[in-house]
């Protein structure tokens, strides 16, 4: 005991010095390459990877009209829901988009995700994607759509959000019907399609908030309206069968009255 003590007082000679430098700087090497190559991320380092070459393979198959509308939105949410919010928040970089936001005094700002340069993530996505960035009381204005299917799923804050049927179309007036009227925290998920659900209106409540959105456009080849939104007031004549003549609107009145 005490030999080893007064080993360890006296100098290193030095062999021994240059022994353990070379030591250290091995360890120090192999500890940056682990980081470069991001190993400490352990298994589930590929887990968004996967979820979004899943996210983008159900896409093309309602594409190539091998899903259905109603299946498509079955499985989108379903997927949506499967991610852990906080590996999907790190994968794209949610903190440096929160840091730079310009917000909007009215509807929603449109922020584009960025996902990292990682092996396995397709290049060509058959989705759209955005992620909407309001102030507390302003909304995704309500809406319907032509020939879209769309996602949401909340990154952060607290949205109201509706949802109704698009029963008719008429020249001046859509018929809807309500489906969905919830408080959707982070991790809440929605889906439209021309079949089900197909008019939304999403307004942030308290504190700012986020909503990572998916859309696929063009899906359809028999449905013959232009690709794009439909804007309407919800809050119209109400007819009998629970259902609500809305007015059709453009974007600017839309924002006018609901932004």
């Amino acid at each position: 005991m005490n030999d080893t003590i007064e080993k360890n007082k006296r100098p290193l000679t030095r062999r021994e010095f240059t022994g353990q430098s070379l030591q250290t700087l091995l360890t120090i090497a192999v500890v940056e390459h682990l980081f470069r190559g991001d190993l400490f991320a352990g298994p589930g380092k590929d887990v968004a990877v996967k979820w979004l070459n899943e996210l983008n393979q159900i896409g093309l198959d309602l594409k190539d009209q091998k899903l259905q509308q109603l299946a498509w939105q079955k499985k989108v949410a379903e997927l949506l829901k499967d991610i852990e919010l906080n590996e999907l928040l790190k994968f794209i970089d949610f903190a440096k988009l929160e840091s730079g936001v310009k917000w909007a005094d009215n509807g929603a700002r449109s922020l584009r995700p960025k996902y990292p340069d990682r092996p396995g993530i397709p290049k060509n996505l058959v989705f759209g994607q955005q992620i909407f960035a309001l102030k507390p009381g302003r909304s995704v204005v309500p809406h319907g759509h032509n020939n879209m299917a769309t996602a949401f799923l909340v990154l952060k804050g607290r949205f109201q959000g509706r949802h109704y049927d698009r029963i008719e179309d008429g020249k001046t007036h859509m018929i809807i019907k309500p489906t969905i009227d919830d408080s959707f925290g982070p991790g809440g998920v929605s889906t439209v399609s021309d079949q089900k659900d197909n008019v939304h209106w999403f307004k942030a409540q308290e504190v700012p908030g986020f909503i990572f959105n998916i859309h696929i456009l063009g899906f359809d080849p028999k449905n013959k309206n232009r690709t794009g939104r439909v804007y309407v007031d919800p809050n119209g004549e109400k007819i009998s069968g629970g259902l609500i003549k809305a007015r059709l609107v453009d974007s600017k009145e839309a924002h006018q009255l609901y932004g």
